[in-house]
Parts: C-alpha cells; structure tokens; sequence
C-alpha cells in the first residue's frame, strides 16, 4: 500500500506541474500563430486543461476501469465549481464581468443534457462515445465562431490578451508543451495505479475512487490556475478556466471510456453523481450571472459552494 500511496503522491504533482507547463505552452504556440487571445482563453486553454482528466480517462479505460474515468469526469466538474471557485472566491472574492462566457452558459447544460441522455440506458456503448466526441468537435466549431463574431470589446479577451503579451518564443513554447504532456502522460498513469490499488484494498468501487481522489486530483491544476487569475485580477480567467474545463470533461472524457471500453455503467452514476454536477452547474449559473447579469462571486458563496463539495465527498464516503 505504501507504493500505492507514493504512485498517487507522484502522479498527483506530475499532473499539478505538468498541466501548468501543458496550459502555458499550448497557449503562447497559439498566440505565436495568430490565434486571437479570446480564441486562445476559449479554446486552447479550455482544451487544455481538461488534458489531465482526458489522460487519466485513456489510462483507466485501457486498464480496465471505465468507471474511474466518468467518475473522474463527473467528480472534476463538481470539484471545479465547489473546490475550485469556492476556495477562489474565499482567497479573493472577483466579479464577473465577460458576456461571452455568459454566453457559454447554454452551451454547456446542452452538454450535460447530451451526455446524460446518452448515458441513461445505463451503458456507455461505442456509438455514445462518437457522438460525444462528434459534439466535442461542434462544441469547438461552435466556441470559434463564437470568438471570432464576437465583435465587443469582452473583458475576458482582455484578460487572456494582458496575460499574452509577453509571449516566449516558439522554442520556448513548444520545449514547455512537450515537458508537460511528457510530465501529464507519467502522472496520469501513476495516479490511475495507484488509485485502482487503493481501490481494491479498501473494497472501494472504481466509480468513487474516480470521484474523489482522482477528481480532486485532476482539478489541482484548475485550482492553482484560478486562485493565480484571481490574485492578479484576472477574474473572468478564472471563472473561464472551469467553464471551458467542463464543457471538455462532460463531453471528450466520458467519450474516451466509450470509444476504449464500451461497458455498463455503474448505477449510482447516474441517481447520484449526475444529479449533484447539474446542481452545481446551477449554483454556479445562478452566482456568475447574479440579479443582474453581472455577478460577484463573494466569500460567503465561495463558503458554501467549498462546503456543498465537502458535504458530497462526505456522501460518498458514507455510502462507499
């Protein structure tokens, strides 16, 4: 068990370092090629952030493991929005300002709706996974056209622009992708080890070793990455960051266990855990937008969107 635990400690700081190098350098590659920095903010980063949770979908679905990998992209989103936003907010209350990612809104409950509606008859069958991967590809078509007609000055390209101007160099830039994918590949596939060990010695369902350890672990990089947007007035990247994490997650990782090991699914999935990410995804519509479409993400919604997590990690354990 002790080389479980240091297998998990391991890809857990792998997956931490490597996304931040993964996100950085994707994104300055883009912006060396001309992509404009709302492009960048909405998809590159978004893309890119959800990479962890794609490598440790592919790890446990070759393994074996389909369960992990949605638990793993059910428990990300969760701890996107009560982990990430909620000990944001508590470090440094921010507003929201970006009518774009309003705007993203709608997009990502279509996602949820697909995903859910695919996975209801309680099997993730191949067929499910290409559709979740043809909507992955619209999501992307439909994000770029959404960047690219945008034609206001929006706060959050602002952000991602200042964030972009002292890119590095194509070398540079590329020699940081590959460290990090390099860093993301290593960690995803200790992370996976070590959690399924912890799994069978604790008689632990793969499901909530996905939810817990290996979503808490995956959102890691999120969560830096937020508190530092939010710590350097950043506000509407932070908030960009979970919202573009978990339209990727809802659709490109539970499309990997069905395209990688079509299987049943367990249950407690769908009566449960996907339930509680909708009600999360409403939380967070409902303190992003706020009365007046412009909302203030303060300590004492950052309190209980932090203590909502909590008591569903505490659900989990419970019942487990």
């Amino acid at each position: 068990m002790v080389e479980a635990y240091f297998s998990i400690i391991v890809g857990l700081v792998l997956l931490t370092f490597g996304a931040d190098r993964f996100v950085e350098g994707a994104a300055a590659a883009a912006n060396n090629l001309g992509i404009s920095p709302l492009l960048v903010g909405l998809i590159v980063v978004g893309f890119a952030t959800s990479a962890p949770e794609m490598l440790v979908a592919s790890a446990a679905s070759m393994n074996g493991n389909p369960s992990l990998a949605i638990g793993n992209a059910i428990g990300s989103n969760v701890a996107n929005i009560g982990l990430v936003l909620g000990v944001t907010a508590l470090v440094m209350p921010f507003a929201v300002h970006s009518r774009v990612l309003l705007r993203e809104f709608p997009i990502m409950f279509i996602c949820i709706g697909l995903s859910w509606f695919l996975c209801w008859d309680g099997y993730l069958s191949f067929f499910d996974g290409v559709i979740l991967l043809v909507g992955l590809i619209g999501l992307l078509a439909f994000t770029t056209w959404l960047g690219i007609n945008d034609k206001s000055d929006d706060t959050f390209g602002k952000e991602m622009e200042e964030r972009l101007a002292n890119s590095m160099s194509n070398l540079r830039a590329s020699a940081w992708f590959f460290v990090g994918l390099g860093m993301l590949l290593i960690g995803s596939n200790a992370l996976v080890d070590g959690a399924i060990t912890v799994a069978i010695h604790f008689g632990v369902s793969d499901l909530v070793i996905g939810l817990t350890i290996v979503a808490i672990g995956t959102s890691l990089p999120e969560l830096a990455a937020s508190v530092a947007s939010a710590l350097k007035g950043e506000p509407d990247i932070a908030l960009g960051n979970v919202i573009g994490s978990n339209m990727f997650n809802i659709l490109g990782v539970v499309a990997v266990p069905g395209l990688l090991s079509p299987s049943p699914l367990n249950a407690a999935a769908m009566t449960r855990d996907f339930p509680v990410m909708v009600g999360f995804t409403f939380a967070l519509l409902a303190v992003a937008a706020g009365r007046r479409g412009n909302g203030r993400i303060n300590r004492i919604e950052g309190i209980a969107l932090l203590s909502a997590f909590i008591a569903y990690q505490y659900l989990l354990f419970v019942t487990s």
